[in-house]
């Protein structure tokens, strides 16, 4: 059971790009009190192989000033897009530290994933975080609820090699196999014939983009090793052309 948990919960981190991001502002906006203030704002978002969410944000925002006072945070990842009744869906609230990292590989993973922030990632105000995860609290339907931790969530670790090699892979299927990529979002997702460009691979599946719109392919089984990456992605193709 707590593996099913788990593995709605990674699918919800990978699938979806962006998340509501809680911070404590130090005071009330409007000077009143000098308590703590919940606030809540729209962040993109990138989870790494760890499933640890990368933001990139800006020093000017509130929600940065408040990290800066208190690291704590929490991000809601919606699942519930589309459904006629949302409250039925899956979403999952993370607790976890946000800290400023230089990790040059986590900000590739995250231009990656949104490749318009890259107009300014540059600019000096503006840093990636990591956020370290403590716990989840997932909500998958009517009296479906469950706390997990961080631990629960890791129960497929990445391959050693995948988060080094992955930036090869990617670039190698969107300069070269850019055919496989559309095979993949139309014959296996049924999705939209277009320009789609593959933006990560984890020990789980690959993440795809077209424009604004994201998709999320899975594997049939966990990658064994980064080596296993290459037979698992040509695999997909002859699927792909036998549907």
């Amino acid at each position: 059971m707590i593996e099913d948990m788990s593995r709605t919960v990674r699918a919800l981190l990978r699938g979806l790009d962006r998340a509501a991001l809680a911070t404590a502002l130090p005071a009330h906006p409007g000077g009143e009190g000098s308590a703590a203030w919940p606030y809540a704002s729209l962040v993109l978002v990138a989870v790494d192989h760890d499933l640890s969410p990368v933001l990139l944000l800006s020093d000017l925002a509130e929600h940065t000033k408040a990290i800066a006072s208190d690291g704590r945070v929490s991000l809601l990842f919606d699942g519930t897009g589309g459904l006629d009744q949302p409250l039925t869906g899956a979403r999952v609230t993370l607790l976890g530290r946000a800290l400023r990292t230089a990790d040059e590989r986590l900000g590739q993973r995250f231009l990656a994933r949104h490749p318009d922030a890259a107009i300014y990632a540059g600019f000096k105000d503006f840093h990636f975080y990591r956020v370290a995860l403590e716990r989840a609290h997932l909500v998958a339907g009517f009296g479906k609820i469950h706390w997990l931790d961080a631990a629960d969530l890791l129960s497929v670790p990445a391959p050693a090699g995948l988060a080094e090699s992955e930036a090869g892979i990617v670039s190698h299927m969107n300069e070269d196999h850019a055919d496989a990529l559309q095979l993949y979002a139309q014959k296996l997702l049924g999705l939209t014939a277009g320009d789609w460009r593959m933006t990560g691979i984890d020990v789980e599946g690959i993440d795809l983009r077209r424009g604004g719109q994201v998709a999320r392919l899975p594997f049939d089984a966990p990658l064994a090793s980064a080596a296993e990456a290459r037979k698992v992605l040509v695999s997909l193709v002859g699927r792909a052309r036998a549907a």
